[in-house]
């Protein structure tokens, strides 16, 4: 009980970025801490508790995620080549974090989930696409289309000129 107090709210959160309805966010919680305790035998103490849990908390979101069938964006992957710039994510230093989330949330669900994974859980491709049952190059492509509407979705909001 002790470790569900400590760590229950903090991966609400975690929850929530993937799974917009706080029923549904709560419930995966639940249902990865449940997993967590079932397989505490497993943790072998070469990350924190806290990113083991967190990372049973992000699967169990995904795992939601593609129980309802979400449609991705087919690709082409012979046609489509990105350039590596995974790294250029500046945005203006009068951006707040309220902002980029609020953007992010606005991502179609294949663009967001593999952004949220990218940048704020630091999953790389190869983890990417294990985890959603896509390509590397599927995952390099939903980054990119994301990080691009992401960005005009935050020039706007520095120019006025939506929202």
């Amino acid at each position: 009980m002790q470790l569900y107090k400590q760590y229950c709210d903090g991966m609400f959160i975690v929850a929530s970025r993937y799974l917009k309805d706080a029923a549904a966010a709560e419930d995966a919680m639940q249902e990865a801490f449940i997993k967590a305790f079932r397989k505490l035998s497993q943790f072998k103490g070469d990350v924190t508790f806290g990113a083991w849990l967190k990372r049973i908390v992000v699967n169990t979101c995904l795992d939601t995620i593609k129980a309802r069938k979400i449609d991705a964006e087919l690709i082409n992957e012979e046609v489509i080549h990105i350039a590596d710039d995974e790294h250029d994510w500046s945005v203006s230093d009068e951006t707040t974090v309220e902002e980029i989330t609020s953007a992010i949330e606005q991502l179609p669900e294949n663009y967001k989930v593999v952004v949220q994974l990218f940048l704020l859980e630091g999953y790389d491709h190869q983890e990417i696409s294990e985890v959603l049952g896509i390509s590397e190059s599927a995952s390099r492509t939903n980054l990119h289309r994301g990080k691009t509407q992401l960005k005009e979705s935050l020039k706007h909001l520095r120019y006025g000129t939506g929202y």
